[in-house]
């Protein structure tokens, strides 16, 4: 008989997963809280290893359609001078509006067969395979999926959080409109460029044909420059060469303090933990969304290979997991100098940018070939 699969969140780790249990002979369904498929954070990168997953899910061609292409990288200092340069050859990354990517994921997941609800909220679940609802159903199925973000009531129900850590910065994430001169230079790829005065930076990166994708990160008991509406006079200050930019950041945007979560396991009998809910992780290597969708399809393979799930829930994570806390890692240590002095923050920037080593450890997730692609 068909195997059915309960998935509370419909974020990339969820519908992920929808996608490729769907198209192995799934029954899937999808709980989503909100009342429309949507996600926070503005923009994304997505790199070889997340591309790979998006083909093997049916997603590619929708998802990148007028991302373009972020071919170079550039970290800058307060007076604009260029730190450290990175080119992406013989790999690709795109920059992407993060909702175009769930919209591709959710269509490719309804062609596949599963059904998406909205407006409905996962409470609970138990490891037998029951998925609890706020509306007080119990839906019994053969895997529950708890991808359900950072707070995930699925994955604190089954007691497998080992630890949280709220690290000690953040971001505000928006998106502005890109200027008829941005709009022309976009034939040529994107140049990301991130610009950092003290404990502040601000990301810059081109994400559609229309759209600039901005983050503004900064310490979390920094209030002024978490403030949100964006306090426009005192990010122009600290960043004054970047005042025309500032200028156009309007009402929008949300912030939020960075977390690292670890499990002990990332599964307790018929439920299985995917993205933030098993393995946040701040952005600096840009593999949140990476992480999250290579695990989901790799979960749908190794279910294929071992039809006894709780089994084939352990090798999963076996083989799965080092190279996730490898990008853990490498995210948690590349943001550590946004708390040093300046000059040793310059230092620092200056040789991850040069050293071979630093920038294999950090595009080593990137350059992955999942499981499944």
């Amino acid at each position: 008989m068909k195997q059915h699969a309960e998935i509370a969140g419909a974020g990339f780790a969820g519908l992920t997963a929808a996608c490729a249990l769907a198209q192995r002979g799934w029954s899937v369904r999808v709980h989503e809280r909100g009342q429309r498929l949507r996600t926070t954070g503005a923009g994304i990168y997505i790199y070889e290893n997340g591309l790979r997953v998006l083909a093997a899910v049916g997603a590619y061609e929708e998802a990148v359609k007028g991302a373009p292409f972020a071919h170079t990288r550039e970290v800058r200092d307060d007076r604009n001078r260029v730190i450290s340069v990175h080119r992406w050859q013989g790999s690709r990354v795109f920059s992407i509006v993060r909702q175009t990517v769930i919209n591709a994921l959710a269509a490719a997941a309804t062609r596949a067969g599963a059904e998406i609800l909205t407006g409905s909220v996962a409470t609970g679940a138990s490891a037998d395979g029951e998925l609890v609802l706020a509306d007080g159903r119990k839906l019994k199925a053969d895997l529950v999926i708890g991808a359900d973000g950072s707070n995930s009531a699925v994955r604190d129900a089954v007691g497998l959080l080992a630890k949280r850590k709220y690290l000690v910065d953040g971001a505000t994430r928006l998106l502005i409109a890109k200027t008829e001169q941005e709009r022309l230079a976009a034939a040529d790829g994107a140049t990301t460029v991130e610009y950092w005065s003290g404990t502040r930076r601000v990301l810059y990166t081109p994400c559609s044909e229309r759209d600039i994708y901005i983050a503004l990160t900064m310490l979390d008991r920094d209030e002024i420059a978490k403030a949100t509406p964006v306090r426009t006079d005192a990010w122009k200050a600290w960043f004054p060469h970047l005042e025309p930019l500032i200028e156009r950041i309007g009402d929008e945007g949300r912030y939020d303090r960075f977390d690292l979560i670890k499990l002990s396991r990332w599964s307790a009998g018929r439920v299985a933990i995917i993205g933030d809910a098993a393995h946040a992780l701040p952005p600096n290597i840009g593999q949140g969304g990476g992480c999250a969708m290579m695990n989901a399809l790799s979960l749908a393979v190794y279910l294929e290979r071992n039809v006894d799930v709780p089994a084939a829930l352990a090798a999963w994570e076996m083989n799965e997991r080092p190279i996730t806390e490898h990008a853990q890692r490498m995210s948690y240590l590349l943001g550590l100098p946004a708390t040093w002095p300046p000059f040793l923050q310059a230092m620092a920037l200056g040789w991850a940018g040069r050293s071979q080593w630093v920038i294999r450890q950090r595009t080593k997730t990137a350059l992955h070939h999942p499981t499944g692609t």
